[in-house]
């Protein structure tokens, strides 16, 4: 029998029938594989957005910012040729056609760096597997989603996201999902096995690709996968997600403003004097032509033309960064908020921890046993049947606790590691489910437990009620006097929660004695002993019922049942280690000046014993209690360490809120969902930028109103799904993800005032010059072209390879709301520390030239062409030696930007501190081929002469490359001793300025 069931028939018919149907298919004789195979034809495994190819990237730089403005630009030029050019100046279209070169080849560096930075992300993406747990030939497997097939058999647990389109056969009885992305449901859904309405949509038989099981656990039959699903469809009819605009691209808007209202006010200015003034008095100095050439070299002057290629640069470089360390990074706004996060709030388990649980102590019958102890008391009785009484009834106490760890358990022993040792075999299952049942195992087969009972009814633990219920029933009688048909109440979860609910406890001789006042000291001590060792401890409970479970209202019923008369059958201690490098990464967060709190839902006095060991709690003789929130004198609020719960965090008011957020480190305990959420919501109301770790489904909420939520890639799906960044391996790549958030927005600020120097103010004044004063241009509009669009240019990508500062990580996170990308600062050290240098020497060196060839500045100063007669100078000599000064000028400022460079790579440390050379860690070889480059476009554009001839450049005499040297070997130790003024003095008025 073929699966030929429609869409409709997967939840209209019965499950039930739907089992026989699969059933029939097997009993033909098929293979699995050739029910895949026949099953295939009901989807594609993986829906697929379009692509997004490099043409398209090219078509969107065209007429978008930059782009759009060299255009305009060298369409202009081409008019300033022709027609109006009378006659036409070969330089114009000179100038047009670079101008024309330049769009298209940042146009195309643009995009292929940014379809370089997307196919890297999208590599990232693929290191994250969408996995799910499947039963395939009568035993458990984790499979990939690509490689699910309608039939399968899947396992849902809380905190899943379903791979495809099931059809529900079993559910718990709180077992509900969140089908908000679907149907916009606020509200979640409750899980059936029956139809409840013919829409597909509607029904809640079905789960949905894509929903999250939100509570309980569910077994389903895959009836849809890949686009045959309903979100696939969905997926289908749309094209790639659009991002939203981030901090950082709104700086790079703010800073482009800038420059415009720049270029606009001086292009206004020069248009306003030349059509008032010089049209008029002088109308032979500037024409229309030269006057639409000199806009155009204001706009481009302006234009930080290396900005574009710098950014994309920058991002495709983190981008592999991330990869290597394992990172994985959902947007842009992540990497850019990394480097503001001035708060993180961490959750323990699996975070700060390894996860990877055991069992280090157990407690029943009025006796702690290790469990090897316990082991090898059960095998010593299995051989030797004929033992004291005594050694019996340990015996039998111990076998209650491993009957109650093994059933009241969702954990499940993947078959394909059976044959390995337990600790090394493979449990599907949370940490804590883990630990319990390996040792239920050590202490006797789990498979064979497990056969003699069968589970009736399951409410799954939560981080709410914080346990677990199961109803077993025996199907044979046990030397524990249960008989068959026997229906036990089994629960694991919080002492705190569960002790108040026994009324009874095991005996040393294995029998069920009254709970008494000692019995629960006794109870109490071992658990604040064991957590103060940073053990979790879990409690195990019975109770026996008599009474049929009613066909409805079934968990209010259990639940209270499970409410009062339980038996205390024993503890269990686990111990899940801090992770080895833990402590170092707290230190260096802590020298960052990020703040590291631990948010848990463990046991007071367990999170703190961890928190001391992590180094989130550095000294505890400093720890203060809940009553310090209260005190008013200064030395109270100047304490540094305190340890909350949740319970306590319920009664704080607005001013001990306050107070709390003062301190440097927090330890919250036993918290819920709500709780965390409220925790992270206190600290942005005090403009902290707040990161949260979780891999919970209780962390899915903070996580998601956090600045910048952080997943572990072993967490669950609903946590990965609300995070923006997931780390797949180690909560130690936080450091580097810290690391280079900071690093990209620190190399565009070196960017932007690298290349404001010489690209806007230094060919800004020759402009001006001219206009206002009547003296030739003494930098060609040719040549400002060729510094904004290649030698400066150059230089600036390099600077997106630059590694961090040594101090990088000892600097106080950037409030986003105060630091700006381009403030006051980096405009003073671009144009008047930098830029008035290169420009007054430059100006001087041209001059000085133009007076060497007998040109003395009074024959030029306000004569606007007309050349003083008393020098006797021709117009042709002239002509000659300003395009030699011209030249003069453009060779200067070029070798000085060559030592600007040197300079500009770091903000604080010497060039001694972080050399660019001979030092793996901080060297930037890619420096020396931007300077040849540079060197080698002085060659090209003023020693070619085909190319003098064409743009009016000349040769510069060998002394006019030594004397820039030493101008920029000036400057460079000018800026060394500034950057030692800061580090000396950071808080004097040169530290306070510096950019």
């Amino acid at each position: 029998m073929q699966l030929d069931l429609s869409e409709l028939e997967w939840h209209i018919i019965s499950p039930e029938e739907l089992c026989r149907r699969l059933t029939v298919s097997r009993e033909q004789g098929l293979s699995e594989d050739q029910i895949k195979r026949r099953v295939e034809q009901y989807g594609k495994n993986q829906p697929t957005p379009p692509p997004s190819g490099l043409f398209q990237k090219v078509i969107g730089y065209f007429f978008g910012g930059f782009g759009s403005i060299l255009l305009v630009a060298s369409i202009l030029v081409f008019v300033a040729w022709k027609p109006l050019g009378d006659p036409p100046a070969t330089a114009n279209l000179a100038l047009a056609i670079v101008l024309l070169a330049v769009f298209f080849i940042q146009a195309t560096f643009n995009a292929w760096q940014d379809w370089s930075s997307s196919q890297v992300m999208a590599s990232i993406t693929t290191m994250l597997p969408d996995g799910c747990t499947v039963i395939r030939n009568g035993s458990q497997a984790s499979v990939l989603a690509t490689e699910l097939v309608p039939g399968d058999i899947i396992l849902i647990k809380q905190g899943n996201k379903l791979p495809a389109d099931v059809r529900l056969v079993e559910v718990s009885s709180d077992a509900m999902f969140d089908r908000s992305i679907l149907t916009g449901e606020s509200e979640p859904t409750a899980a059936a096995v029956d139809s409840t309405d013919d829409n597909y949509l509607e029904t809640h038989c079905i789960g949905m690709q894509g929903t999250h099981c939100i509570s309980g656990s569910c077994v389903g039959i895959c009836v849809a996968t890949g686009d045959n699903t309903i979100f696939g469809r969905i997926a289908k009819l749309t094209s790639q997600p659009k991002t939203g605009t981030t901090t950082l691209q709104k700086e790079i808007y703010r800073f482009v403003l800038i420059i415009a209202s720049f270029i606009v006010t001086v292009v206004a200015l020069v248009v306003i004097v030349w059509a008032a003034w010089l049209r008029k008095d002088h109308k032979e100095w500037i024409n229309v032509p030269l006057l639409i050439v000199d806009c155009v070299s204001v706009a481009v002057a302006f234009m930080p033309e290396g900005l574009p290629v710098a950014l994309t640069s920058s991002l495709t470089i983190v981008a592999n960064i991330m990869r290597k360390n394992k990172i994985l990074c959902k947007s842009l706004k992540t990497v850019e908020t990394l480097g503001a996060v001035s708060v993180i709030c961490s959750d323990k388990t699996g975070t700060l921890t390894k996860n990877k649980m055991i069992v280090t102590d157990m407690y029943t019958g009025g006796d702690e046993y290790t469990p090897e102890a316990a082991r090898d008391l059960m095998a010593v009785f299995r051989e030797n049947n004929q033992l004291s009484t005594p050694i019996k009834d340990k015996e039998d106490v111990i076998d209650q606790l491993r009957i109650v760890a093994g059933l009241c358990n969702a954990g499940e022993f993947d078959a394909s590691t059976s044959h390995l040792p337990i600790h090394d075999r493979k449990i599907h299952g949370d940490a804590t489910d883990q630990a319990v049942l390996r040792l239920s195992e050590m202490l006797g087969s789990v498979s064979e437990l497990r056969k003699d009972w069968k589970k009736s009814f399951e409410i799954a633990f939560n981080s709410k009620s914080k346990f677990m219920v199961r109803l077993m029933t025996s199907s044979t009688p046990s030397p524990e006097n249960i008989n068959a048909n026997d229906t036990i109440l089994m629960m694991k979860g919080a002492p705190e929660i569960l002790l108040a609910r026994c009324s009874y406890m095991l005996s040393d001789h294995g029998e069920t004695v009254s709970l008494t006042e000692q019995d629960i000291m006794r109870i109490e001590n071992i658990k604040d002993s064991w957590s103060r060792q940073g053990k979790r401890v879990i409690l195990l409970a019975q109770k026996s019922i008599k009474t049929r479970l009613p066909p409805t209202n079934q968990e209010r019923e259990v639940l209270g049942w499970a409410r009062e008369g339980l038996t205390v059958v024993g503890l269990v201690g686990i111990v899940d280690p801090p992770r080895d490098e833990i402590p170092e990464v707290i230190r260096t967060l802590r020298g960052a000046s990020i703040r590291i709190f631990m948010v848990t839902g463990d046991f007071k006095l367990t999170a703190q014993a961890i928190a001391e060991e992590c180094g989130i709690i550095s000294d505890s003789s400093f720890l203060d209690d809940i009553s310090a929130l209260s005190r008013e004198s200064k030395a109270e609020r100047e304490r540094k360490s305190i340890v909350l719960s949740g319970p306590e965090l319920m009664t704080l008011n607005e001013y001990q809120w306050e107070q709390l957020c003062q301190y440097q480190e927090i330890v919250f305990a036993r918290t819920t969902p709500e709780q965390k959420l409220r925790i992270v919501k206190e600290f942005q109301s005090r403009d902290n930028i707040v990161g949260m770790t979780g891999d919970g489904v209780n962390d899915a909420p903070s996580l998601k109103a956090a600045d910048i939520g952080i997943a572990m890639g072993s967490g669950s799906d609903i946590a990965i799904e609300a995070a923006d960044m997931v780390l797949l391996d180690s909560f130690a790549a936080i450091v580097e993800a810290v690391l280079y958030g900071r690093l990209v927005y620190d190399n565009l600020k070196k960017t932007i005032v690298y290349l404001l120097p010489a690209g806007s103010f230094s060919e800004l004044w020759p402009v001006v010059t001219n206009v206002l004063f009547g003296i030739p241009q003494i930098l060609s509009s040719f040549l400002m072209i060729i510094i904004c669009c290649f030698t400066d240019c150059v230089g600036a990508i390099t600077l997106a390879y630059e590694k961090p500062e040594a101090d990088l990580l000892l600097r106080p996170p950037r409030n986003p709301k105060k630091d700006r990308l381009v403030d006051p600062k980096l405009i003073f050290h671009a144009y008047f520390f930098v830029g008035l240098v290169e420009c007054i020497l430059s100006f001087t060196v041209a001059f000085w030239h133009m007076q060497r060839r007998g040109v003395p500045f009074g024959a030029m100063w306000l004569r606007y062409g007309d050349l003083d007669p008393k020098y006797g100078i021709s117009q042709e000599h002239f002509t000659q030696v300003a395009n030699e000064a011209s030249s003069v000028y453009f060779v200067n400022l070029v070798v000085m930007q060559l030592f600007n460079l040197l300079a500009t790579r770091t903000r604080r440390l010497s060039i001694f501190q972080q050399p660019p050379i001979f030092n793996r860690r901080t060297q930037n070889l890619l420096l020396f081929p931007a300077m040849l480059f540079a060197i080698l476009i002085i060659f090209i554009f003023c020693y070619i002469p085909s190319i003098q001839t064409t743009i009016g450049t000349t040769a510069v005499p060998v002394e006019y490359f030594f004397l820039p040297a030493a101008f920029g070997l000036g400057l460079l130790g000018l800026d060394e001793g500034r950057k030692f003024m800061v580090r000396k003095w950071p808080k004097s008025w040169i530290g306070r300025v510096a950019w």
